[in-house]
């Protein structure tokens, strides 16, 4: 994993913002590494360890460093190398911390910090400048210096180490095992590139993921390959209530089908596929499924969350979760079995954004509709109860996507509604339905043609998650976007533009009897496929 590449790809945008100075970018990859060292010395993290950081927490970066001397070297050292004003430096070091801290506890996952940026330290350790080892703890020193036995970066230090002038013959001799190993390299890679049809460029980036430890929507990386996820929900008796997956292709979507068919019988048919090259084609707890999928079934209003290597779930009655995680962990001991932590409301929403800001400044410049959708949809629009009107905190967001719909001719977006269930059916559906409708209105307030955009509302019919806890009903209050052709699962009532669906009088045939089709459908004697 590039740590130093994923915080520049994530946090250096949110602190420049329309200043992309090189000088400056360069300086936070180089603060980034010296950071990354600092948080790696356990005695330093724990001091904060357990303190709910802000994003916007300026003074953060003070309580890493809590020797004024040791700050104001670093923000002196950086300015100078990189030919940026000191008082600007220690503006961008502060506003950079606590993003940076954010994204690499994010990056950890459930590894405590300092082990996984120990761990992997080979992927910012040469970016630590020389001078840097005096504002590091000597753990930090001692481990940068022997990891892999290679000392701390001298390459980007404002000033040459200080060392006693050698012979010219013991300068070659050390000089010959360089130009040995420069020369191995060279041949290496004639050698591999002559083993190549379409070689890649030498600057190619390697794929990498962020993901979240409460099992959120990995952020969305450039060239990036997103774990492939499930997520269901029982209910009150432990009936298979929700149910989501996204995975790279379909048989890795077949396998999944079938453990859920195997389990939960004909109620399977409900889950809801996302199929698309975007998520890996693997799934590391697939073969325990079969296992797994019965222990979450036997618990009443329990949700989960299978993402990459971790399992997340949730129950109301802490017992049956204690129990949940333990018969979990014994049925798939190679994953990382959790239970879900308290909601952080405020955390939610500020994550949600920062990864809908990267999935968004990633799309490129002609973006597939269906990445639009993605990207947007990873937002929170945390509308007050009883209330469509939009918080101020998305429209930054919500206007790039006008720009960015206006800019593909074929670009044509539905806005979807969801509730949760604590309220009337017809009222959850009216209030889905506004919600959508405000999104919509502005959206085109913003220049966006209406004619590209049309609106549904769920109300509370289509959940992604139990209802019987607050994480849960959390999630199933939602706006989603998708594009016109998607196919929705379930519209039994559903509303479109404020108008009542027919519901699908019999899901198991073949016939169009529904405004939208469903995935039993069919279209001029074509079977829809659920996952276009």
């Amino acid at each position: 994993m590039d740590i130093i590449s994923h915080l520049t790809r994530t946090v250096s945008p949110a602190v420049l913002e329309d200043d992309r100075s090189p000088a400056k970018k360069n300086l936070l990859e180089q603060f980034y590494a010296i950071f990354a060292a600092r948080l790696a010395d356990n005695d330093t993290f724990s001091r904060f360890a357990n303190e709910n950081i802000a994003r916007d927490d300026n003074a953060f970066y003070d309580r890493v460093w809590t020797e004024g001397a040791h700050r104001d070297q670093i923000s002196r050292e950086l300015a100078g190398k990189h030919n940026v004003d000191a008082a600007a430096s220690r503006g961008l070091i502060a506003m950079a911390a606590p993003l940076a801290f954010h994204e690499i506890k994010s990056l950890a996952g459930t590894t405590p910090v300092p082990q996984f940026l120990n761990d992997n330290l080979n992927s910012y350790q040469h970016h630590i400048p020389a001078w840097a080892g005096t504002v590091l703890s000597a753990s930090a020193v001692a481990a940068t210096s022997t990891t892999a036995g290679t000392p701390i970066s001298d390459t980007t230090s404002t000033a040459p180490l200080q060392k006693e002038e050698e012979p010219k013959e013991s300068f070659m001799k050390a000089l010959l095992p360089i130009i040995g190993l420069i020369i191995l390299g060279a041949l290496a890679w004639a050698l591999l590139r002559g083993c190549q049809e379409n070689p890649e460029p030498v600057a190619t980036p390697a794929a990498t993921v962020q993901q979240g430890a409460q099992g959120n929507e990995a952020l969305a990386v450039a060239g990036a390959i997103e774990p492939a996820s499930l997520s269901i929900a029982t209910g009150e008796n432990s009936e298979l209530y929700a149910c989501r997956m996204s995975v790279g292709d379909e048989t890795l979507q077949t396998n999944v089908m079938n453990a859920l068919t195997g389990a939960f019988g004909d109620e399977a048919n409900k889950c809801r596929a996302d199929v698309d090259d975007n998520f890996a084609v693997d799934m590391p707890a697939s073969a325990q499924l079969a296992t797994i999928l019965p222990i979450i079934k036997n618990v009443p209003n329990a949700s989960m969350i299978i993402k990459g290597d971790n399992i997340t779930v949730n129950a109301p009655d802490k017992a049956a979760l204690d129990k949940l995680v333990a018969d979990l962990q014994a049925a798939a001991p190679a994953m990382t079995v959790q239970a879900e932590g308290p909601l952080d409301l405020q955390g939610e929403i500020d994550d949600s954004l920062a990864a809908a800001d990267v999935a968004m400044t990633n799309l490129g410049d002609n973006p597939d509709p269906r990445d639009v959708a993605r990207a947007l949809s990873i937002q929170v629009i945390n509308f007050q109860v009883d209330e469509a009107v939009i918080p101020e905190v998305n429209k930054a967001l919500l206007d790039r996507a006008a720009e960015i719909i206006n800019n593909v001719p074929d670009m044509k977006l539905m806005i979807v509604g969801h509730t949760d269930s604590q309220a009337s059916d017809t009222y959850n559906m009216e209030l889905s339905q506004e919600r959508a409708e405000s999104v919509k209105a502005y959206l085109v307030s913003k220049g966006v043609d209406a004619s590209k955009l049309t609106t549904k509302g769920m109300g509370e019919s289509e959940p992604i998650a139990d209802n019987s806890t607050e994480q849960g009903r959390f999630r199933n209050r939602r706006i989603e976007f998708m594009v016109n052709d998607e196919v929705v699962s379930a519209n039994d009532g559903m509303m479109i533009n404020g108008d009542s669906l027919d519901p699908d009088m019999n899901p198991l045939d073949s016939n169009n009897d529904d405004l939208l089709p469903d995935g039993d459908d069919a279209t001029q004697g074509t079977a829809v496929d659920p996952s276009n």
